[in-house]
């Protein structure tokens, strides 16, 4: 895929993202149909795909940030407990890019990022013309506004679920949790230990959804890499307390574990700097997106000139699209006419093993990170899907 007018075939082994059935916006439709609560017209909005799960008495869900499936099972001897999930486990896509932002999105409304419009770690405001974090949502737009689409949590809620999110108390009312994740009580817990002691207590109500978040797997991932033993002695300590978490829940409870994307480390000497590159910093107005992925908003005019130089540059290290190309070939998903602004005027899909910075704008502990994330590689795209009831497991 290159900066042509039609999107060429690329030299990399992408994996596309999928928002049907087995992408990752369909876990909480399935779980919310387990418990007999599927979202119906009735609901006043069309139904998100389900992907099919056991039907119980109430559900379970933990969201492990960073957790890609195929480096759970390159790492499973960290993990003995998930590791007897895999057989029967099946593998989920997440959506494009693979951050934590866009992830959530789709996870917390069941729509693909065309939609609910977090199409990024960094993007354009379209209104104002400032770059919004859609993670940590500093002077960000109102969340509500910014994605107006009822979420899973919310539907849960109206269906009469006892609904429960379980995570840091920080995320407590964050632009992040109010734009993807609202609906139900909201628990603070700082530890694992203490978020599974509270999953817990949640879970003791009948016809509830319990939502479990830990990120820690990510944060080492990045700092250390996810090929590093700092990331293995973090997934020990998970797979120990989900191990607890089962044998504590009520007989019926469908357990469900899944993740927001994967990861891959990228060796310093494979980080180009924008602000070093006078090819791929001219016409450029500024570098979002994700290093993994980079989403350039060119000058007025430049878009052709900067895909050019950008795939020129880049050549044998990513694929470069203008945003139309990425729109036509499905990497958002079906797109909102009020999202697709947002969207860089040219996308980058960086290749294994290689990022992009811009040292103008990103703080040094970005640019020093190991293990990232974004593009379109199976390490990244590919999240487990990992079930258990109670009542047949014990």
């Amino acid at each position: 895929m290159t900066s042509g007018s039609a999107v060429e075939p690329s030299a990399h082994d992408w994996v596309l993202p999928r928002y049907d059935s087995i992408g990752l916006g369909a876990v909480l439709p399935g779980v919310l149909a387990a418990v007999g609560a599927p979202v119906s017209e009735q609901d006043g909005a069309e139904p998100a795909p389900a992907i099919a799960l056991p039907s119980a008495t109430r559900a379970v869900v933990v969201l492990v940030d960073g957790l890609g499936e195929r480096l759970l099972r390159r790492r499973a001897g960290h993990a003995p407990f998930l590791r007897s999930l895999l057989p029967d486990g099946r593998t989920l896509s997440a959506g494009f890019p693979t951050t934590t932002a866009t992830s959530m999105g789709s996870f917390g409304t069941g729509l693909p990022p065309g939609a609910h419009g977090l199409v990024g770690y960094e993007v354009r405001d379209p209104a104002t013309g400032r770059i919004v974090n859609e993670l940590s949502w500093e002077d960000g737009p109102v969340p509500e506004d910014w994605q107006p689409h009822r979420t899973q949590f919310e539907h849960a809620v109206s269906r009469g679920i006892a609904t429960s999110r379980i995570g840091p108390g920080f995320f407590a009312g964050s632009g992040l949790t109010r734009a993807a994740l609202r609906g139900g009580a909201f628990v603070g817990a700082e530890s694992l230990a203490d978020r599974v002691d509270a999953t817990l207590a949640a879970a003791r109500a009948p016809r509830s959804l319990s939502y479990l978040y830990w990120g820690d797997v990510d944060k080492v991932g990045h700092v250390h890499g996810c090929d590093s033993w700092q990331w293995g002695e973090e997934l020990t300590a998970v797979d120990v307390e989900l191990d607890r978490l089962a044998h504590g829940l009520p007989s019926d409870t469908l357990l469900v574990v899944t993740a927001d994307h994967g990861m891959v480390d990228v060796p310093s000497e494979n980080v180009l700097d924008v602000a070093l590159e006078p090819e791929l910093a001219a016409g450029v107005e500024r570098v979002a997106g994700e290093p993994r992925s980079p989403q350039v908003y060119a000058v007025a005019g430049a878009t052709p000139d900067v895909c050019g130089r950008w795939a020129a540059r880049l050549a044998g290290r990513g694929d470069v699209l203008t945003r139309e190309q990425a729109v036509e070939l499905g990497l958002f998903g079906s797109v909102e006419e009020r999202v697709m602004s947002r969207i860089g005027d040219v996308v980058v899909l960086m290749a294994p093993g290689y990022s992009v910075v811009d040292s103008r704008v990103h703080r040094p502990e970005l640019i020093a990170l190991r293990g990232v994330h974004g593009s379109l590689s199976a390490d990244e795209v590919e999240v487990p899907l990992l079930t258990l009831t109670t009542s047949s497991a014990r």
